[in-house]
């Protein structure tokens, strides 16, 4: 399980991140190029899992990582998602 402060964080990070890709389409749409300060850069963002707050193993497709993919698929939670057996 991850630090409950670096979940915390993440959380303000999107917040930051939303703010800068609206901005990003206010100027796009103004005929503008839009370029953030260098700590603001989207850069620096990183995919966090939805279930744990893990930061490895992340699956981009589920939005969780490896343990919490295996746990949602045997729980039935991801629908579609069926064990193999042949």
């Amino acid at each position: 399980m991850a630090r409950k402060a670096l979940v915390a964080k993440h959380k303000k990070l999107l917040k930051r991140r939303n703010e800068i890709y609206k901005a990003k389409k206010e100027a796009e749409a103004k005929g503008e190029v839009y370029t953030p300060p260098k700590s603001r850069q989207p850069t620096k963002f990183y995919n966090r899992c939805q279930a744990t707050g893990k930061t490895r193993s992340y699956m981009r497709d589920f939005w969780v990582s490896r343990q919490a993919f295996r746990r949602h698929a045997r729980e039935g939670i991801i629908m579609w998602l069926r064990k193999a057996s042949w």
